[in-house]
């Protein structure tokens, strides 16, 4: 059950503001959800990671290209205007992990915040859900992995550190542009790249394992940025990059689409047929193994530039090691300290 909040914590007054500037105009919904899960289990084989932890449902960083639109409309809510303006927020989300992480039958896998929406927008500056589950996970020595498109990230450096020295953790930070002023008109409330890299930096300066995400490639609008995304994101201290081809599963599509068409008037032609072109004639493909990449001679073309680039710049993906081993769940004396 979802209960409004009719005047919810602005984000934009806390000690940590993710927006840098005036706030945007937005007018906003905040749901309080006791949830009744907190951990996902992904069972998709071209997926990286099994178990993830989503505190927030929606994002106020209003990506147009987002794949989590869809889940929005299973809260009954649209995919579009309502995903960045009606956000759920798990209060009990700390308190599930620990109850889930106290079970017998966990053994320490990773886990991964988040595989839906950013577990760092604007209302973690307040509510520090992300924080609560980060200190849960530091408590068990369980590894964490971690995608944001937010310097937020940095404000958690310390359990990061702890996390580091017990278990282990690998932060992601996600670009898609090196111009500002283009990513405003596709990510409208994200942070700016450029304090994306900034917070990569005071990350891998603190001893933090770091990787930049270029993600989501989009043929025929940011796909000619992505030798200087590698380049400063290896003058930044990240050790490996990875990139993603632009989704549009179900009602993404025509979000994106409409949103492109009134941002690049003149640009949203020759989108659409990069798009194409690296789709096989379509703009989505959501097949296994399939649906991350393209395909055909102009996704050939992105392809050797992002591996040329990485070569050059030592950002070659590579897997990331995690050690699960170091689990444990704190003792009767030791809880007595949390």
């Amino acid at each position: 059950m979802l209960r409004l909040i009719e005047n919810p914590p602005n984000p934009f007054e806390s000690q940590f503001v993710d927006w840098l500037g005036p706030p945007p105009k937005a007018e906003l919904h905040v749901y309080e959800e006791e949830a009744k899960s907190i951990l996902s289990k992904n069972d998709s084989p071209d997926v990286g990671f099994t178990w993830s932890v989503n505190p927030y449902r929606g994002c106020f960083h209003a990506c147009a290209y987002c794949y989590a639109r869809p889940s929005h409309e299973y809260l009954g809510f649209g995919a579009g205007t309502d995903f960045e303006t009606r956000l759920v927020v798990k209060k009990n989300a700390a308190d599930l992990l620990r109850a889930e992480f106290m079970k017998p039958k966990w053994m320490g896998e990773q886990v991964v915040f988040s595989g839906d929406t950013d577990s760092y927008q604007p209302l973690e500056a307040t509510w520090q859900l992300t924080r609560k589950c980060l200190e849960v996970c530091a408590e068990f020595r369980n590894p964490v992995g971690l995608i944001t498109k937010s310097p937020l990230i940095q404000r958690d450096i310390d359990i990061f550190q702890q996390l580091k020295r017990d278990a282990s953790v690998h932060v992601i930070i996600s670009v898609a542009f090196t111009d500002d002023e283009m990513a405003r008109k596709v990510e409208p409330h994200a942070p700016n790249p450029s304090t994306r890299f900034e917070a990569l930096k005071t990350l891998s300066e603190a001893g933090i394992s770091t990787s930049v995400l270029v993600a989501p490639i989009i043929p025929g609008l940011n796909d000619r940025q992505i030798p200087q995304i590698l380049q400063r994101a290896s003058e930044c201290g990240a050790q490996s990059a990875g990139r993603i081809l632009l989704r549009l599963p179900g009602s993404v599509q025509p979000v994106f689409m409409e949103r492109m068409g009134k941002a690049f008037p003149q640009r949203i032609v020759k989108i659409e047929n990069r798009i194409r072109d690296s789709r096989g004639g379509a703009l989505n493909n959501s097949e296994f193994f399939e649906r991350f990449r393209g395909q055909g001679e102009y996704w050939e073309g992105i392809e050797q530039l992002f591996r040329v680039n990485a070569r050059k710049y030592g950002l070659e993906d590579r897997m990331q090691e995690v050690e699960v081993s170091t689990f444990r769940r704190p003792g009767p004396k030791q809880m007595e300290l949390f």
